[in-house]
């Protein structure tokens, strides 16, 4: 029986699964390889991303990384993101798991936590109050956090560069991104029932491996559990 036919499908609702991690930790990669596995088992799924997803969230997008949230300072950045996902929740990501679609997101709100809370030191009361307002009660149904040296990630990340320039944030120093690896770490240990972390620094179907895995443990066998006999 092939893959496609042994999956038991969660109903409803569709199922909302974000990818986090640092620099070169391979979120896009893995993101691509999970969205064809699930088209092969004939589960509908979307790829989006933050900060962007949406046009609005898009605009946005390209003042952070261009910048700009750096001259305002961290709380400004903090709304500018904010912002951002707004936009995003209310006309991707709502719309697409009320019609059963899975949403498969490069980045969430565990990036704000650990960017501008960990590393920006935004107070938690700062990033409590605009996740009220943008997101509400919505959260991942599974987290993924992909964790790799940061060694391993910069290389990573200036190969898929190329000649280009790094960005906002891949042009902090190597201090910055052992403590964003650090803060990553941390959200796992706290909410090991939605997060997991995985180990990145493998190839990259060795971990979509994992992926699966988790996928299966936390999602497919949790379906299996509900449904009845």
């Amino acid at each position: 029986m092939g893959e496609a036919a042994s999956v038991k499908r969660p109903g409803g609702r569709g199922k909302f699964i974000s990818f986090e991690g640092g620099e070169g930790s391979g979120k896009s990669t893995q993101i691509k390889l999970l969205a064809e596995r699930l088209a092969a088992a004939k589960l509908r799924a979307i790829v989006t991303r933050e900060p962007g997803g949406s046009p609005g969230a898009e605009i946005i997008r390209h003042l952070v990384l261009s910048g700009m949230g750096r001259l305002l300072g961290p709380d400004a950045e903090t709304l500018l993101f904010a912002a951002a996902r707004d936009d995003h929740v209310r006309t991707v990501i709502q719309p697409a798991l009320s019609q059963g679609t899975w949403v498969l997101c490069d980045r969430f709100s565990d990036s704000t936590r650990a960017y501008q809370g960990r590393l920006g030191n935004v107070s938690p009361g700062v990033l409590n109050a605009m996740q009220r307002v943008t997101i509400g009660d919505l959260k991942p149904d599974l987290t993924i956090i992909l964790d790799v040296p940061v060694e391993v990630g910069l290389n990573r990340a200036a190969a898929r560069r190329g000649a280009g320039e790094p960005d906002r944030f891949e042009s902090e120093d190597i201090n910055f991104h052992q403590d964003l690896r650090d803060a990553y770490r941390q959200i796992a240990a706290e909410d090991p029932e939605r997060c997991v972390l995985i180990d990145a620094s493998a190839s990259p179907d060795a971990v979509a491996a994992q992926v699966w895995t988790a996928l299966r443990d936390h999602l497919f066998a949790a379906a299996t559990t509900a449904s009845p006999a």
